[in-house]
């Protein structure tokens, strides 16, 4: 099932959204190709015991691999223009969230055979936050490198904004004095728009002009 877009936010996109790596379903899948073929076995036998025994043992394992592929289908790893987005469970839900611009290091893990299927674990670590651990992720490395690349578009996009509202105080402030203007800059970086060093420098090319 695919992220529902309306969780989303305004003006956010869905840049990565993977379910896990089809080894999530592997231990499980290979029970139950077990539990099949000893079925088939004692279909081919007299003794009904075993028969009905095996066919209890099919149903029971059944329903236990359904299970796990519900929460296969139910679970996304989601990459945005915005977040790090992590959700899982069928009937309760279970969801993590951690915003690009909090993201200060993205690590990967893989043995020799996660390297070989394309499996692996990643941890995220976020500004005052514990490290967030996601396994079973479909090619980490990659991932890893769109959750840097995003980053990066997204704090551009972050200065972007903030170049907007030091234009719109400056060029929207034309026909005002001096101390008017820098009374707007003053406002932009107590509502944490801008930062104290873009302050300063907007400051001093107002009082050098």
């Amino acid at each position: 099932m695919a992220y529902p877009s309306k969780l989303l936010n305004e003006n956010e996109t869905v840049e990565l959204d993977l379910r896990p790596h089809w080894w999530f379903l592997v231990p499980r899948m290979s029970v139950l190709i077990l539990v099949v073929l000893v079925g088939i076995y004692a279909a081919t036998t007299d003794a009904s015991w075993f028969k009905g025994l095996s066919g209890i043992g099919v149903l029971v394992v059944l329903v236990w691999f359904g299970l796990r592929y519900a929460g296969w289908m139910s679970t996304n790893f989601v990459v945005t223009s915005d977040r790090v987005i992590y959700r899982s469970g069928v009937l309760s839900k279970r969801g993590i969230e951690v915003p690009l611009d909090r993201i200060n290091t993205v690590v990967f893990h893989q043995g020799p055979f996660e390297r070989i299927i394309g499996a692996g674990d990643l941890e995220i670590e976020s500004a005052g936050q514990n490290p967030a651990r996601f396994t079973d992720i479909r090619k980490p490395s990659i991932v890893q490198a769109e959750i840097y690349r995003q980053s990066e578009a997204n704090e551009n996009r972050k200065f972007d904004r903030v170049g907007a509202n030091l234009e719109g105080a400056v060029g929207g402030g034309r026909g005002l004095s001096v101390a008017e203007q820098l009374e707007k800059l003053e406002g932009l970086r107590d509502r944490g728009s801008i930062t104290e060093e873009q302050y300063e420098a907007q400051k001093a090319q107002l009082l050098g002009s």
